[in-house]
């Protein structure tokens, strides 16, 4: 079958192992101009030179886009009040980033008449998905090109020996090539070691947000978060945006060992992965907002949203933000969070977040009402009534089984 010609190209790049021997091969395979986009989504140095790499390995030109604040704003705290936690461990650092950069990636490639946007995400993972479900949610007739499915250089090893005959220059080497995804939210690390689950990680090799719980400080660290309808507003009591307390938090968890996850999750595409993820910021936080909830939501809201969150979680996990059911429960959660405002307080211990105290001008907990001190306000004795009607279906199906042996 004859191959497809394009004149221009959009190109996901991030300036690691893939998309770094991607333009040079788009260039070789398909003669196209390929302009090359990398979203700021709060990975830091990683951004470092990448315009004169993506230049010279022959990009006609390379947006970098700060999407930091959107994706803090529109993608983490929607999830952040959801409590959504992918299998009841995976935060979705990477998950709720892809939607997000893929609608830029369509954003830039309708601006230049691209006949394609390029991404590098291999055809065993969940970032194909992610990334396309987004691009046709925004442009659902534009071509989409991801090589891994069909190319030669189908190991990283190839795409070593690729790069080393371009003079493609990398930060990697076949000894320490893990796959690896950074943002602001967290780092991930899977592939050699790592896909043996009978191996320990080497954290002292892998670590780059933080320390290992046994590395972390003797003395414990205390802090305090405050939230206004969910969303974290101060840290300490200082207000700041949501994005700075992150941050921040990123810094005191990471020194503290705290958010290291090893799991075996089930992907998308049906198998299974072992990856082990670094997530200070976010443990804490989600720790904290759902503490604040035990106090300001009522036990069927409380219940039922909890209920909802592992739904959510798979919803952004198989990458689909841009639906209509992702957006209807994102709108119920908004309203559950009217009144999870306060403060909770946390001790942060050599990777253990232990519970410090906290208030909230909405809470539910009454100390008079739940006391084991002598009251006034609760009639223990409503209790015999109450049980008798709660356990009716109980006692009438063991009569009838009495009845039955008869």
């Amino acid at each position: 079958m004859e191959k497809k010609q394009y004149k221009k190209v959009v190109l996901a790049y991030s300036g690691g192992l893939d998309t770094s021997v991607l333009i040079p091969w788009l260039k070789e395979n398909y003669g196209c101009e390929v302009i090359a986009v990398s979203a700021d989504v709060g990975q830091g140095s990683e951004l470092d030179g990448l315009e004169e790499k993506a230049l010279k390995t022959g990009a006609s030109k390379l947006y970098i886009e700060d999407l930091t604040e959107p994706f803090v704003d529109d993608f983490i705290i929607p999830s952040l009040k959801m409590g959504a936690v992918y299998e009841n461990r995976y935060l979705l650092g990477t998950a709720f980033a892809r939607p997000l950069i893929a609608k830029r990636l369509v954003e830039i490639a309708k601006k230049e008449g691209a006949d394609a946007i390029v991404h590098g995400c291999t055809g065993k993972g969940n970032d194909q998905v992610r990334f396309e479900l987004a691009i046709k949610a925004f442009a659902p007739t534009m071509d989409i090109i991801a090589p891994w499915r069909f190319w030669e250089l189908n190991s990283r090893e190839k795409e070593i020996a690729y790069a080393e005959e371009h003079n493609i220059p990398l930060k990697i080497n076949r000894e320490t090539n893990y796959s690896k995804d950074k943002n602001l939210w967290h780092l991930s690390h899977e592939g050699l070691d790592l896909e043996d689950p009978s191996n320990e990680p080497d954290y002292d090799k892998i670590l780059e947000m933080g320390v290992s719980p046994e590395k972390a400080p003797d003395k414990p660290t205390y802090i305090t978060l405050r939230f206004e309808k969910g969303v974290p507003v101060a840290l300490d009591g200082v207000e700041m945006k949501p994005i700075d307390i992150i941050r921040k938090l990123n810094e005191v968890g990471g020194a503290n060992g705290i958010g290291l996850i090893d799991m075996v999750e089930n992907r998308l595409v049906g198998m299974k992965s072992r990856g082990v993820y670094e997530t200070p910021g976010g443990t804490i936080l989600y720790h904290a907002h759902n503490k604040l909830e035990e106090i300001c939501l009522d036990k069927e809201t409380q219940h039922y949203k909890m209920q909802m969150a592992i739904k959510f979680s798979e919803i952004v996990y198989n990458g689909q933000w841009f639906t209509p059911l992702r957006e209807a429960m994102s709108a119920f959660v908004d309203s559950t969070q009217q009144n999870v405002t306060g403060e909770v307080k946390l001790k942060l211990y050599k990777g253990n977040i232990i519970d410090a105290g906290m208030t909230s001008p909405h809470s539910l907990y009454s100390e008079e009402m739940a006391t084991f001190g002598e009251d006034e306000i609760y009639n223990q004795a409503d209790s015999a009534g109450f049980i008798n009607l709660f356990g009716l279906p109980i006692k009438v199906k063991a009569l009838l089984d009495e009845q039955k042996i008869k």
